[in-house]
């Protein structure tokens, strides 16, 4: 007969083989999402919940008050509104558990403690805790959108090389887009496509997508290829002087940011020499008045 604890480890071993291949197995392609990005009539990312849970949880969301969906910030990092309610939901969960286990493991120690201490704990635990990701959202998407400008930068340098090349202003911008493999690129490929299949501009879907992101500079790029495919304009000069202007506009802003993170590195240092003063001084000051 074989005994029990081989079996139980048998089905967990074979349990955990099985999870290791579904996780490794490659997924099938979201078609949900091929469709989004050809369809004529965009829609924002952050709409695509999921199942009927995630709808539920946004819905319920939307009832806390003060609660609003950054849209613009969710589409640039890539994230949907029920991710980033499920992360809100988990961390508020948490805090109001975490002073209540506390709590608990005072009492066990014997460690009396009024049962209003934790509640209130709790609650205010857990409002704090909600509020972090929409602090950790901005942070991204503020880097996210520099990493998206610098992208702009070198898409209207590419731009510029097509049109320079005799290509056509839709030739050019599909061209450009073509050669960076980037997530930013990536994002202007889906927007020129979205055009394509919807019979529109290609500048249109530009303009639609910087509308969308808040991204004034690729705004730039379709108003200036505008005018060369409307007016037949020579945009090369143009398009080369809005990169440059560009670049000296994120240089700048980096050399801000440093000048900022060298006066905040000023602060420990700071106060570790007055600490380090104090304990320099406080035996010959306690001698002195001990005297």
């Amino acid at each position: 007969m074989i005994p029990p604890v081989m079996i139980v480890s048998g089905c967990v071993l074979g349990a955990g083989a099985a999870l290791l291949v579904r996780e490794l197995w490659p997924a099938p392609p979201d078609l949900g999402n091929a469709l989004h990005r050809l369809s004529g009539a965009p829609k924002r990312r952050t709409e695509q919940t999921g199942s009927k849970y995630d709808d539920q949880l946004v819905a319920l969301a939307r009832r806390v008050p003060g609660f609003r969906v950054p849209h613009r910030e969710l589409d640039l990092v890539g994230e949907t509104v029920a991710q980033f309610v499920r992360t809100k939901a988990l961390l508020a969960l948490l805090g109001l558990l975490l002073p209540a286990m506390l709590s608990a493991v005072l009492v066990a120690t014997g460690i009396g403690v009024a049962f209003y201490v934790p509640l209130f704990l709790s609650l205010a635990v857990a409002a704090g805790m909600w509020f972090i990701p929409d602090f950790a959202l901005r942070d991204q998407a503020k880097f996210a959108r520099i990493e998206f400008q610098h992208a702009a930068a070198a898409y209207l340098d590419l731009v510029a090389l097509g049109r320079a090349g005799d290509a056509g202003p839709a030739e050019a911008l599909e061209r450009a887009a073509a050669v960076g493999d980037g997530w930013a690129f990536v994002r202007i490929q889906d927007a020129l496509a979205r055009a394509r299949v919807g019979s529109a501009d290609p500048w249109d879907g530009l303009r639609d997508l910087a509308k969308d992101l808040d991204l004034p500079e690729l705004a730039d790029v379709a108003d200036i290829i505008e005018m060369a495919g409307t007016e037949g304009a020579a945009v090369y000069g143009t398009l080369r002087a809005r990169s440059q202007s560009l670049r000296v506009e994120l240089l700048a802003n980096e050399h801000e940011q440093a000048n900022a993170d060298s006066e905040r590195l000023t602060v420990p240092g700071t106060m570790l020499v007055v600490i380090m003063g104090i304990l320099l001084g406080f035996p010959a000051i306690s001698r002195m008045f001990s005297v």
